[in-house]
């Protein structure tokens, strides 16, 4: 199939893009890698009034550090994000999860900040980006704001950008002395998206646990500091929370059998990691 007509805009600056979304609203998309955009186009699934293309952008190409967090612009590809001579350093978890997204070719292509606003549940960046508390800088012409992950993202493909507003980038806190992480993740084939990931974040006092492509968006819990009986009840309790599905991958009892197993060796991976 072929896409729906549309407007293309390739705007010089910021301005000229904030301009756009506010002027044609929820007509407008933004398109940096067109990884999920564009399928969704050709399935007309989306229609689109008015592209925004925002992969000419400076200001939004850039991977850097300020006041102990990473900052992504939403103009940074995958393939920068893991050729980053800093991120097996500053963001370990991200390091093990990026190449588990899909494969070269796409990641290449893709954006970071696309996957966050796709939103899809079974993605690896946004199940990140709820492991690690990150945010997503949000800017439209009338404002900007900074919303935490675990209230971004609001269910399946759907997330608290509002009209108007577009991707700025997106923040990971930078690891920290005597943090473990861990990510695991279970499909079909290695660059499917994920029948069950999970990440791991552990310090000395807490674990956290994020699990996605179970719920119609990732899930964050806190867990018990001992590996035994109260670590397995805990998982168990989890799964059964979560809104476990059948599709044609796999059933919601498999999935939550996978957050038992995979969960547990994700965490004591991650607890086995802690300098």
């Amino acid at each position: 199939m072929k896409p729906p007509a549309f407007d293309f805009v390739r705007p010089e600056g910021m301005e000229e893009v904030l301009e756009t979304l506010h002027l044609r609203s929820s007509d407008a998309r933004i398109i940096a890698g067109g990884q999920s955009l564009v399928p969704m186009l050709n399935m007309r699934l989306a229609r689109p009034g008015v592209l925004v293309d925002i992969t000419g952008l400076r200001n939004l190409q850039s991977i850097h550090e300020v006041r102990g967090e990473v900052v992504i612009g939403a103009a940074v590809r995958q393939a920068e994000l893991e050729a980053w001579p800093h991120l097996r350093r500053k963001l370990p978890l991200l390091a093990q999860a990026i190449r588990w997204i899909g494969h070269v070719q796409t990641r290449a292509r893709g954006t970071v900040c696309g996957s966050v606003a796709h939103a899809d549940p079974s993605a690896e960046l946004p199940l990140a980006l709820i492991a690690l508390n990150g945010s997503v800088r949000l800017a439209s012409q009338r404002s900007k704001r900074t919303v935490p992950a675990a209230d971004f993202f609001l269910g399946m493909m759907s997330t608290a950008i509002a009209e108007g507003e577009m991707i700025e980038a997106v923040t990971f806190p930078v690891a920290e002395n005597g943090t473990g992480y861990a990510f695991r993740e279970i499909g079909r084939r290695h660059g499917d998206f994920a029948i069950v990931a999970c990440a791991a974040v552990a310090d000395k006092t807490a674990t956290r646990l994020a699990i996605g492509g179970v719920d119609d968006h990732p899930r964050q819990f806190d867990l018990p500091q001992e590996n035994g009986d109260e670590l397995d009840d805990a998982l168990n309790d989890i799964a059964w929370a979560l809104n476990a599905r059948d599709d044609l991958h796999a059933s919601g009892r498999y999935r939550r059998e996978l957050v038992r197993r995979l969960g547990r060796e994700t965490v004591l991976e991650a607890r086995s990691c802690r300098n």
